[in-house]
């Protein structure tokens, strides 16, 4: 499927990343299960991959489960790699290969369950050939855990006298992130009212440009993605540097 770049100016973002909030209140506000609000979150997903895929962005990073979520109860943590394994199978998987999407995952793989793990690695390898958007999504992730792992990698190689800490920077630490094969996000979205990041992409998330909705994921539609893009090429990015008056 080729590709069609939204009817925007030539300024958007290459790389977006979502924290999907709001299923739980989503579902209570209808007087239903949590579960339920789960389900129609999965299918936000699947509705707001594909329209990135057609809006020809390159990189999707969406925040599926994060290192705080094991804290829930059981049963829901169950319902939420349930339905995990159902986006990584069947026609969720077909899809992929439909729209020629690339889909990794970033987070702490040893928490996951075998059966989990093993379905992210093997449509890891079969996705790697994709030419398409690159769908990252973040399971059993903290940014101040990978943070720490990269600072840990850094000393043991220090330790073991492959370098130097003179040698240690900013492009150097990148290398020891999950992250380090995918550029930084330029646009931050999180839906369901709330204004903070919540410990996801930490260090990736430093000069992004950031959107609060108060759009519940489940509800978080083509509509309501592509007003948030329109919102971020309406700003100007500085890096911290002043404005030319030409």
């Amino acid at each position: 499927m080729t590709a069609r770049p939204y009817p925007l100016h030539e300024n958007y973002p290459r790389h977006v990343a979502i924290i999907m909030d709001g299923n739980g209140r989503w579902a209570t506000q209808r007087g239903r299960p949590r579960k339920l609000g789960h389900l129609q979150g999965a299918e936000a997903a699947r509705r707001i991959v594909r329209a990135a895929s057609e809006f020809g962005l390159s990189y999707l990073t969406l925040f599926a489960f994060s290192s705080e979520n094991w804290r829930r109860p059981g049963t829901e943590v169950a319902e939420l790699m349930g339905l995990l394994h159902r986006y990584l199978s069947g026609e969720h998987r077909q899809e992929l290969e439909e729209l020629d999407i690339r889909l990794r995952v970033i987070g702490q793989r040893e928490r996951l369950p075998d059966t989990t793990l093993r379905q992210i690695e093997r449509i890891e390898s079969e996705t790697a050939h994709h030419k398409g958007l690159n769908v990252v999504i973040a399971i059993s992730y903290g940014g101040r855990v990978e943070i720490a792992t990269a600072a840990r990698r850094l000393a043991q190689k220090v330790q073991e006298g492959e370098m130097d800490p003179g040698e240690i920077n900013e492009t150097l630490m990148e290398r020891f992130l999950e992250t380090s094969a995918f550029p930084d996000p330029d646009l931050l979205i999180r839906t369901g009212g709330e204004k903070r990041i919540s410990n996801f992409l930490l260090w990736q998330l430093a000069y992004a440009e950031m959107v609060f909705s108060d759009c519940l994921w489940p509800d978080f539609d083509r509509e309501a993605f592509l007003a948030a893009l329109n919102e971020y090429q309406m700003r100007e990015r500085r890096y911290g540097a002043l404005v030319s008056t030409g």
